[in-house]
């Protein structure tokens, strides 16, 4: 089994393609043209170009079936409130609205042309006809994991002891502590993001691998192969060490 992976991207697009570059050149060295490509959702907010991320992505997975994006937490947040006309999010696990400042929503209005300085029903209008329905339609289709082989591919984790099959959707987009804190065998080994981390984490029963490129972090590319795992380089892979060792 070999899987290819990406962090929470985020909006840079130039750190996205540079990911990219990185999965392709691995793949040509090692011969796994057929592995998948699984991003780990949070494509908005925070960063210069949600829009170009999106664009990216969409004409990416046209032609390229090994390519899988995960829906985030920020990509369901961003998605609804244009969708519902600025209304929050029913399944939210935050208090806060969309735009507050924490969660970097007015980088990706800007990204579409959206002044979010402006009046608030002017402002949802506006991102209501920048939008494309396509960027929507695509950010609602996403799937909240991914499976393959010994290898769950989720963006924020699972409620251990739950079945995947069980799980809540809103916690595969916002569970933190209870996944986190857990030393549960899960069965497979869940590779996640959400949580950024100063490096790729490889705890044994969950890989971390959001490296906090939406706070000037490097945004973190990954193959993992069994239980093991390689953070791609441009000097090519670099075991990712076991914590629980």
């Amino acid at each position: 089994m070999t899987v290819y992976a990406i962090g929470d991207i985020h909006g840079h697009l130039d750190l996205l393609q540079a990911a990219h570059t990185l999965v392709e050149d691995d793949r040509a060295r090692e011969g796994a043209t057929g592995a998948p490509l699984i991003h780990m959702g949070d494509l908005v907010d925070r960063g210069p170009d949600s829009r170009g991320v999106i664009d990216h992505l969409v004409t990416q997975q046209a032609s390229d079936p090994r390519l899988v994006v995960l829906m985030g937490n920020h990509d369901r947040m961003f998605a609804h409130w244009v969708r519902h006309g600025g209304a929050p999010d029913p399944s939210s696990r935050t208090a806060l609205e969309y735009l507050h400042p924490r969660f970097g929503g007015q980088t990706t209005l800007a990204s579409y042309g959206v002044d979010s300085g402006a009046p608030g029903a002017d402002m949802v209008r506006a991102a209501q006809a920048a939008v494309p329905e396509t960027h929507l339609a695509f950010l609602e289709g996403l799937p909240r994991h991914v499976t393959h082989d010994d290898c769950v591919c989720v963006h924020a984790g699972l409620r251990p002891g739950v079945a995947l099959s069980d799980q809540d959707p809103a916690d595969l987009i916002w569970i933190r502590d209870e996944f986190l804190t857990s030393h549960a065998d899960h069965g497979a080994l869940i590779v996640h993001g959400h949580t950024p981390a100063d490096r790729v984490e490889h705890h044994g029963n969950r890989l971390n691998i959001d490296t906090g490129a939406a706070f000037g972090g490097p945004l973190s590319a990954v193959v993992i192969e069994g239980r093991d795992a390689y953070l791609l380089t441009g000097a090519g892979r670099v075991p990712v060490p076991r914590l629980d060792a």
